[in-house]
């Protein structure tokens, strides 16, 4: 799997066209793309075919213009790579989490633990459409303004519950890093059927029959108990969105008793 890594580029030109510095006023005609175009055309691609798929040439040719041209406006696939994972962490406009637009949490709303969720349920559905986001490395991100607003959100979640800043941020990432974990089996079974043409059921039913040629359940008996309920259960040897969430409340169930440890010291 191709890794691409955020911030790999040139940070001062990726930072401009995040934060949306303007460059000096050009003579001539006007421009026929825009940075927000070759994005848009760029994440498409993506999308699609992962960042293996992802070049200058490939968007070039999805715009109908030469490689060359889109140079005048991104300076190479690094830097184009950190404005699609900011642009892809936009907030859709009809999002509620309970906050009252200006970084703090609404009058009335005290449900942290319901706030988190939803913004951990947000950030699994945005790794199901846009997968590729599983091949950036983000240990030195550039951070552009829809990054930064996803970080605030979700430190507002917790904020208020007399936790230090630091632990706060420690909880966010917790959060995050399981979400970035937990996706990754849903993302790969989705490929898999995209590939293979075969549902997860289909597949188990066609290599059941080798597995029990081979398979011996007195010398692994609690996995063939447990292995034949939950494939009964599942009808596939494995559930991701089930066991996202179920892990995702027994993660939640950790923080709070956490916070209310926290409370009463």
């Amino acid at each position: 799997m191709t890794t691409e890594y955020s911030g790999s580029g040139d940070p001062k030109r990726s930072m401009e066209l995040l934060w949306g510095v303007p460059d000096r006023p050009r003579r001539g005609p006007k421009p026929k793309l825009t940075v927000d175009r070759i994005v848009r055309a760029a994440i498409g691609i993506a999308d699609a075919e992962g960042l293996a798929g992802l070049s200058m040439r490939r968007v070039a040719d999805e715009l109908g213009v030469t490689a060359m041209s889109l140079y005048t406006y991104v300076p190479g696939k690094a830097e184009l790579v950190d404005v699609m994972l900011d642009t892809v962490h936009a907030r859709p406009a009809e999002a509620d989490d309970g906050h009252d637009g200006h970084g703090g949490v609404a009058d009335g709303d005290g449900d942290w633990r319901g706030r988190l969720e939803r913004l951990a349920r947000e950030s699994y559905e945005r790794y199901r459409r846009h997968p590729w986001l599983l091949q950036v490395a983000t240990s030195v991100p550039v951070l552009g303004p829809n990054l930064l607003a996803k970080y605030d959100r979700e430190l507002s979640a917790v904020d208020g519950l007399g936790l230090t800043e630091v632990e706060m941020d420690l909880l966010v990432s917790l959060v995050t890093d399981y979400v970035h974990g937990a996706v990754r089996g849903a993302v790969e079974t989705a490929q898999m059927q995209r590939r293979t043409g075969m549902s997860t059921e289909q597949w188990w039913q066609s290599y059941e029959p080798l597995l029990a040629q081979v398979f011996d359940p007195e010398r692994y008996p609690v996995a063939a108990r447990v292995g034949a309920a939950a494939g009964e259960e599942y009808q596939a040897p494995y559930d991701p969105t089930r066991s996202f969430e179920f892990g995702l409340q027994r993660m939640l169930d950790g923080i709070e008793a956490f916070v209310r440890n926290r409370a009463g010291r």
